[in-house]
């Protein structure tokens, strides 16, 4: 083969590289999900580049730099601050922005990360601003016409509900206010910020321990009107047991009162027809109860009675010389 034609085919194919990578080094490509921002020497030229497509730019001294052009999540950093009603609460915050003027944002920023710090102070700054200006209520309800749920254990009658302090604002609303607030100053960094939300909000340790006490206080309050509702049960069911005992023991001696009545009259009647039948047998009962009564009152007992007295009649009969006329 003749050199000279190898020469020539070699020199062909370096040209052809070389007009390759000159044209590699010329164009770029855009994608629908990008804005490129073309720099020389470091400095922006030009206007932004937002369409896709194949792109030209002059090689070596101007460079490619993509922006994102689509919606940018922001997640805050969780961090403790005081409300209005001087509770401190940890506030964890997200939000979402997107670049709305690339050239001034590649010159005040660059990239992502200094905006992701710049909206962290930015945003982090207004939304402690928002929770100071506003009760803690504020900041955790949204509903306005929220009503409170009856607690039947609190309130069997449910005459009585758990207290919800008013809102006029709601948390939906404190949201707004810091978008409001925050996005002109983010506007001046070619930042559009679109939303921020509260993602989480959570008490401080002390507040925490504080709410812990009144559930435990709420709860030692239903324990105590169950003992107490039990207390006057049990003193309930211990007074009619006490009023059915009386009464069934005062029916009780009622009827023995009664029967014994009853017994002592026919005892009565009995003795009456028995002692009762001739002067012999009223003298002989008197002569028996005399005796008894004899054995009951001069058994381990002193008495003082006249010589007189009708309970000696029998005593003073009772002499040597009439027992043997009476044995006769």
């Amino acid at each position: 083969m003749n050199p000279r034609a190898i020469l020539r085919s070699v020199a062909v194919v370096i040209v052809l590289v070389a007009l390759a990578v000159l044209f590699q080094l010329c164009c770029y490509t855009v994608s629908e999900t990008e804005q490129v921002i073309i720099t020389q020497f470091g400095r922006p030229v030009g206007a932004p580049v937002r369409e896709a497509g194949l792109h030209f730019k002059l090689p070596f001294i101007q460079a490619v730099n993509r922006l994102d052009k689509r919606i940018i999540e922001w997640d805050g950093r969780a961090s403790e601050m005081p409300t209005r009603d001087k509770l401190y609460i940890i506030v964890d915050t997200f939000g979402r922005w997107r670049i709305s003027d690339p050239l001034q944002f590649f010159t005040r920023l660059r990239d992502e990360r200094s905006a992701l710090s710049r909206l962290d102070d930015i945003i982090g700054s207004e939304v402690r601003n928002a929770v100071a200006n506003h009760d803690l209520i504020e900041i955790i309800r949204t509903n306005k016409d929220r009503k409170p749920a009856i607690d039947t254990t609190l309130s069997p009658d449910g005459t009585r509900t758990t207290l919800l302090l008013p809102i006029s604002v709601g948390r939906a609303a404190v949201e707004q206010e810091v978008v409001r607030k925050a996005a002109p100053k983010l506007n001046d960094f070619g930042i559009e910020l679109i939303d921020v939300r509260f993602m989480r909000i959570n008490y401080n340790p002390r507040v925490s321990e504080k709410i812990h006490e009144r559930m435990i206080s709420e709860r030692q309050q239903i324990a105590a009107r169950f003992r107490s509702e039990g207390e006057g049960e049990a003193a309930k069911i211990a007074g009619n047991k006490e009023r059915e005992l009386k009464q069934i023991e005062s029916e009780a001696y009622r009827e023995v009162q009664k029967l014994r009545g009853e017994a002592d009259a026919k005892a009565t009647e009995i003795y009456a027809r028995a002692y009762n039948q001739s002067p012999e047998s009223v003298e002989f009962y008197k002569f028996l109860r005399t005796m008894e009564t004899y054995q009951k009152t001069l058994t381990n007992s002193t008495l003082i009675l006249s010589t007189d007295s009708e309970l000696f009649r029998y005593l003073k009969q009772a002499s040597p010389a009439a027992a043997p006329a009476k044995a006769r």
